[in-house]
């Protein structure tokens, strides 16, 4: 089975691909982490993506679909893949299409993770971290027992990611809508569209992507 996650920055793509890869051994394919993987590699391929970004140049669409059919060949992609972050155009979702029709392997589901941009938003920029475990904390829905004491560790430091602030994730959120969310008609158009409540708890949002997938393709539950 192979699938899209789509959604905007914040909406827990990367926790419901987590979540994937254990319950069904598929795994995550991330831009950002094939980019860096191929680097490390010194392949062919890498030295060539090394070169582009060391120039300060964007990937090009050929290149990111050969890194996707490279990566795909991999024996841990037997049982499928998760994509997150690719496709975020129309042409790049047709030119992954040719790929993938080449390789026999079409996509099962399109995922829509729907969110309210004013509570993503929130969600975003009151999120915290312990600077020594890691463990997560938001300034309202999920404070520590103890003000200033880390429930895992008992550290007081905290640390907040330079990003999460609202003019970031502001701008964030326009550059899907402009820029990603008009491949959602593509997939419409070919049935394989689907939307989960990106709002909901995390174990209702794993619940009904888990329905979606074991449903036939091109066939939608309520």
């Amino acid at each position: 089975m192979n699938i899209i996650l789509l959604g905007p920055p914040g909406a827990g793509k990367g926790t419901q691909a987590q979540r994937l890869e254990k319950s069904r051994r598929m795994v995550q394919l991330s831009t950002g982490d094939m980019l860096r993987a191929e680097r490390a590699s010194g392949s062919d391929l890498g030295q060539e993506v090394q070169a582009i970004m060391d120039a300060g140049k964007l990937v090009s669409d050929a290149i990111m679909i050969r890194l996707i059919a490279h990566r795909i060949g991999a024996p841990d992609a037997r049982a499928g893949f998760i994509l997150d972050g690719f496709p975020r155009t129309v042409p790049q979702a047709e030119a992954l299409d040719v790929m993938l029709g080449e390789k026999k392997l079409p996509l099962s589901h399109v995922i829509e993770m729907v969110v309210d941009d004013a509570i993503l938003t929130d969600r975003i920029t009151g999120r915290y971290t312990c600077a020594k475990c890691g463990a997560g904390y938001h300034d309202r829905n999920q404070k520590p027992k103890v003000d200033d004491v880390c429930d895992v560790c008992g550290s007081n430091q905290f640390t907040r990611r330079a990003d999460d602030n609202a003019a970031t994730v502001t701008q964030r959120l326009q550059a899907y809508h402009t820029q990603t969310a008009p491949i959602l008609p593509y997939y419409r158009a070919k049935g394989i569209l689907r939307q989960v409540d990106g709002m909901a708890a995390i174990e209702e949002v794993g619940r009904q992507i888990e329905a979606i997938l074991t449903s036939a393709p091109g066939v939608l539950k309520s």
